[in-house]
């Protein structure tokens, strides 16, 4: 059996996986992110009376739409998109996490028989999960339309974030001399794994953004609006693709992209 271009069966440790969404309309966001990507969703019982609604393209696990927890909501935090690392021990990763300066929000915990998580803030300030994969390695297809195509830090300090990274994940940084601006591409190996920018006078804390592919960016920010989201910025012209940062209706941060996908 030949795979396509972004079917997925394992991950190296150090790549990117998954993405998920915890937000304050679920029903609406799954409307939102169908319409848009053409991603089917599959209510699965999490207990307590809660769903996570798995996004699926051409019967592949692309991503998932989760109700944003009590907690945040009383503290008034929006909606976000969540990006998971792959690791092989989610616990020896939380710990060296610890280590280099960060905040472990949540030690590492069993997510039923699906693999293992924990939640980190990094020292600059940006939270990030990473995945222990048991039953579910994560995305079953990236890298084209529809699916998780890249993942960007916005950092205060890019320097101490490379570190921090380099660190944790045996990561490689390089600049990216087609952007203005100062960025750095990650690469897992000899693989390109996501990219790492100033956050400038960004009105955003230092986060993680996904980005997911799209056929056409023009039509793709259309889209968006006309789905009752908004666009931040785009299209902007990257070289190899053209990108925008759109937020969806209930006010979680994403990307779309198009043009050149990674094997």
């Amino acid at each position: 059996m030949v795979a396509f271009m972004g079917e997925r069966t394992q991950y190296t440790p150090g790549t990117f996986s998954w993405a998920d969404v915890t937000t304050t309309d679920q029903a609406g966001a799954k409307d939102f992110y169908s319409a848009l990507f053409g991603w089917e969703a599959e209510d699965l019982p999490v207990g307590d009376s809660m769903t996570y609604s798995m996004m699926r393209k051409d019967g592949k696990d692309v991503a998932a739409i989760s109700p944003q927890p009590q907690q945040q909501r009383e503290m008034g935090i929006p909606p976000a998109w969540n990006s998971y690392v792959t690791v092989e021990s989610a616990d020896a990763a939380a710990d060296r996490a610890k280590e280099l300066g960060a905040t472990v929000h949540a030690p590492a915990f069993d997510v039923m028989d699906a693999g293992r998580m924990a939640v980190i803030q990094d020292p600059q300030g940006a939270f990030f999960e990473v995945w222990e994969p048991r039953q579910s390695i994560g995305a079953g297809l990236v890298n084209e339309p529809g699916a998780l195509a890249w993942n960007e830090l916005s950092s205060p300090d890019v320097d101490a974030s490379a570190d921090f990274y380099g660190s944790l994940f045996g990561w490689t940084t390089s600049q990216f001399e087609g952007s203005p601006d100062r960025y750095l591409i990650v690469m897992n190996g000899d693989r390109g794994n996501g990219g790492i920018r100033e956050l400038g006078d960004q009105p955003a804390p230092p986060h993680w953004l996904p980005y997911f592919g799209i056929d056409d960016i023009e039509r793709g920010l259309a889209r968006v609006t006309e789905l009752g989201g908004s666009v931040h910025a785009g299209p902007i012209d990257i070289g190899v693709a053209k990108i925008g940062i759109v937020q969806d209706p209930q006010g979680a941060t994403f990307a779309i992209y198009a043009g050149e996908f990674q094997d």
